[in-house]
């Protein structure tokens, strides 16, 4: 078809439309009935759309009903299919407008788009939107572009990587790129559509890829590994420290030593008892930390108040002139 090499100039738009068959767009006699179902279907999706629509058809044993016949119909059977209260004030709006003015497909064709659109959004409850959805699916135009269409415009923010912060500016930039699809931006706006429809298979490829994306930090499980084994070694560190806290403190001759140089009578009786304390607090500040923690639960500088400070300090400096 025509629109297909004229579309195909797009190359982003042209990724959609390769290896799909080509869409057409048909004229319809129903206005009416198109409007309202158009009005019923509105914010939402497809399976409860068409549940209303077929509720509603069964209301009149399965066909299109007049004019006339809607506004006779009471506003509690239109709720009790799934109406709204909004929705079937917009119903009997449709109704009587159609009855007052005329929804005639044929004095719609005569207008152009602008005209046709100015018409029906006279009526309270139809929107530019809904306009546009009639000049596509019940006209048949096939030059309209739907901007304030939500799929259209996600399908074009993905595809052509827009930016939605400031949105007077991104809605110029969707008018400038849909101006290339001209006179065939229905079928643009089609396409789009259908991409979006199958998008949440691109979605759900593109989760996948991102959770496999985390695969890498496998590397870094290892690091995991090695870093666990230095913390199992560091956790040995402490045994280990505290087994060479140990040593120092079996090997006592060293207390032993400088004790007679002051007093014999503190020596012999409290010696034994301080001196490992005393060696094991400056072997824990260098060798480990949690030895100060189990060193001054016991609280052994209570009980050697004179003995312990002047002994530890002064007398390796002493003996070591003495000697």
């Amino acid at each position: 078809m025509e629109y297909l090499l004229h579309l195909a100039k797009d190359k982003q738009l042209k990724k959609l439309i390769e290896g799909h068959q080509p869409l057409t767009v048909e004229r319809r006699k129903d206005v009416l009935f198109y409007l309202i179902a158009s009005i019923m279907s509105q914010q939402l999706s497809t399976k409860v759309a068409d549940s209303i629509k077929n509720k509603f058809l069964a209301l009149y044993d399965g066909r299109i009903p007049l004019p006339q016949e809607i506004l006779d119909t009471p506003a509690e059977t239109l709720r009790s299919i799934g109406l709204s209260n909004a929705k079937v004030s917009y119903v009997f709006n449709v109704a009587r407008f159609a009855l007052e003015k005329g929804l005639d497909s044929d004095v719609l064709h005569e207008m152009d788009n602008e005209e046709v659109i100015g018409y029906l959004t006279a009526i309270k409850g139809v929107g530019r939107w809904t306009a546009e959805m009639l000049l596509m699916f019940a006209l048949g135009r096939e030059d309209v572009f739907a901007i304030d269409d939500w799929g259209v415009q996600n399908a074009m923010l993905n595809i052509y990587q827009l930016d939605r912060t400031d949105k007077k500016a991104f809605r110029e930039a969707l008018l400038t790129i849909s101006q290339k699809w001209s006179p065939y931006r229905t079928y643009a706006c089609m396409h789009l559509w259908r991409w979006k429809d199958n998008s949440p298979l691109v979605a759900a490829a593109a989760k996948k890829a991102a959770a496999k994306k985390p695969t890498p930090p496998k590397k870094s499980a290892a690091t995991k590994k090695s870093v666990t084994a230095k913390s199992t070694t560091r956790a040995k560190s402490p045994a280990t420290a505290k087994s060479a806290a140990r040593k120092p403190a079996a090997a006592k001759p060293t207390p032993k030593k400088p004790t007679p140089t002051k007093s014999a009578k503190a020596t012999p009786k409290k010696s034994p008892k301080p001196s490992p304390q005393k060696t094991a607090k400056p072997t824990s500040k260098k060798t480990a930390k949690p030895t100060p923690e189990k060193s001054t639960k016991p609280t052994p500088e209570k009980s050697t108040k004179p003995t312990p400070e002047k002994s530890t300090k002064p007398t390796p400096k002493k003996n070591s002139s003495k000697i």
